[in-house]
């Protein structure tokens, strides 16, 4: 049989990397090293100890350090190394992807910081497959690349990597985010659980910063919130802080705002033509009865502004009942809405679970009997449906106006068409994980990998704006 031709390379090579999102690099092929080598900076190891993870800085373009790409990758040994220069270093050892020309195949790579040399990597023969061969007079064997690649690296296809997530909740032992940890922690992220109230900020025009138990937190790539309702304004300013690090937080601080203030939500739904129960709002006790005429009358349904999971909503079915409750709410100076009740949804209503403009899944609730909110937390039971184009079309849109990525929309079916309640931004999973039998976590954590974007700063001391890219 004839023998294949031997894959020729050059002493030095364009390559890529594309598991830590490097498009290009430059390396120096040399076979008197053993072990290839990635130049990295600001090593910074993290994950639980069964399954180590690193995330670092390089600059792939040595003539352009503005440029700064931030990997990340499992851990897969700690290994002394001896440079050429007799200095022994104990390195992190990774494994990750090789392209070049053709060829793709797995190889070990050791981090250390190569910012005084030419070249950003180093490929020892360790990684040289038993055909190639290195032709220490020729130079660039395989098609040339280029650093314009980093250009369009926000608009690549996202890299699979691991993230280091912060999860924001005050309940870490609750269905929904046990359900976000094993889901982030099967995808071979890192997800942390921290407590909302306990966060403290460094607010400065230099490296903001959140603190918690005494300590800076380290630097996230995404932020999920889940802040409950009791601490919306506080949790608000502690996502903003995150925000301002660089993370990608899931639903922004003004979106959250918006859903949890239902005249601001509702005010917002109505200039975008969204269908809705008809709402009255006043402050003046003056005009309690001109209140409850302007939702055509009794039954009316009575809403907190901040109201959650179905508390602080009372249904009064006559006039007489409506006034005195608003008048009880007035004398405890809530802020509440007086809604239209819909007598032809008899208790039920739907949710609809939207991620990143998708509705992903959907239930609908019946309210036990004898009350009329359908909430799973006040005893009402979940079932599957199939949403009509129209509904789907509702939800995303009210989804859309609030500015939310992942959101619950409840539904309410009329014959006029769908009418939105209410949107959710920290919609519970049980339910329509259990509903509709899908992995919705896995879902979320899928959208926030699809999300991490780029993060663009000024270097301090650099004089000019410099490029921080995340590889996500």
């Amino acid at each position: 049989m004839p023998k294949h031709a031997p894959f020729e390379l050059g002493w030095e090579e364009w390559l890529s990397l594309p598991d830590l999102g490097l498009p290009a690099i430059k390396a120096k092929v040399d076979t008197g090293a053993k072990t290839s080598a990635l130049h990295a900076s600001a090593i910074e190891p993290f994950g639980p100890s069964d399954n180590p993870q690193v995330r670092f800085l390089i600059q792939p373009d040595p003539n352009n350090p503005a440029l700064e790409v931030t990997c990340s990758a499992p851990v897969v040994d700690r290994r002394e190394v001896t440079s050429s220069n007799g200095e022994t270093e104990l390195r992190y050892v990774i494994e990750t992807l090789v392209e070049m020309g053709p060829r793709r195949w797995t190889i070990q790579l050791t981090l250390t910081n190569r910012e005084n040399m030419t070249y950003r990597m180093l490929f020892g023969r360790g990684a040289i497959q038993p055909d190639m061969v290195v032709d220490a007079n020729e130079s660039f064997r395989m098609p040339e690349l280029s650093y314009r690649l980093y250009a369009g690296l926000p608009k690549r296809k996202p890299v699979r990597r691991p993230l280091r997530i912060a999860l924001l909740t005050r309940e870490p032992n609750n269905y929904s985010s046990q359900r976000l940890i094993e889901a982030a922690e099967a995808r071979g992220h890192v997800i942390e659980a921290i407590d909302t109230a306990r966060c403290y900020m460094r607010i400065g025009t230099v490296d903001p910063e959140v603190h918690y138990d005494g300590a800076a937190l380290p630097r996230y790539d995404a932020v999920i919130p889940r802040i409950g309702a009791k601490i919306t304004d506080y949790g608000m300013a502690v996502l903003r802080q995150f925000s301002n690090t660089g993370a990608f937080c899931l639903n922004g601080a003004g979106s959250i705002g918006r859903s949890r203030d239902k005249l601001l939500a509702h005010q917002l739904l109505a200039r975008a033509r969204i269908a809705m129960p008809v709402t009255a709002f006043a402050h003046s006790p003056k005009d309690t009865k001109d209140l409850i005429s302007l939702v055509e009358g009794t039954p009316v349904v009575l809403k907190l502004l901040t109201s959650t999971q179905g508390k602080g909503v009372v249904l009064a079915e006559t006039r007489k009942a409506a006034e005195s409750l608003v008048d009880a709410f007035r004398g405890l100076d809530a802020n509440f809405l007086v809604q239209e009740f819909v007598q032809e949804a008899a208790g039920t209503d739907v949710r609809a679970f939207v991620i990143g403009n998708r509705v992903v899944g959907a239930m609908k609730r019946q309210a036990q009997k004898g009350e009329f909110r359908s909430n799973l937390h006040r005893g009402g039971t979940a079932s599957k449906i199939r949403l009509t184009a129209e509904e789907r079309d509702t939800a995303r849109e009210a989804v859309k106006v609030l500015g939310l990525n992942v959101a619950g929309v409840d539904l309410l079916q009329t014959k006029e068409g769908p009418k939105v309640l209410e949107v959710n931004s920290s919609p519970g999973l049980e339910g329509i994980e259990k509903a509709t039998e899908k992995d919705i976590a896995g879902l979320v954590i899928e959208h926030v990998e699809r999300q991490v974007r780029p993060l663009s700063r000024d270097r301090e001391g650099t004089g000019r704006t410099a490029r921080r890219v995340s590889a996500s």
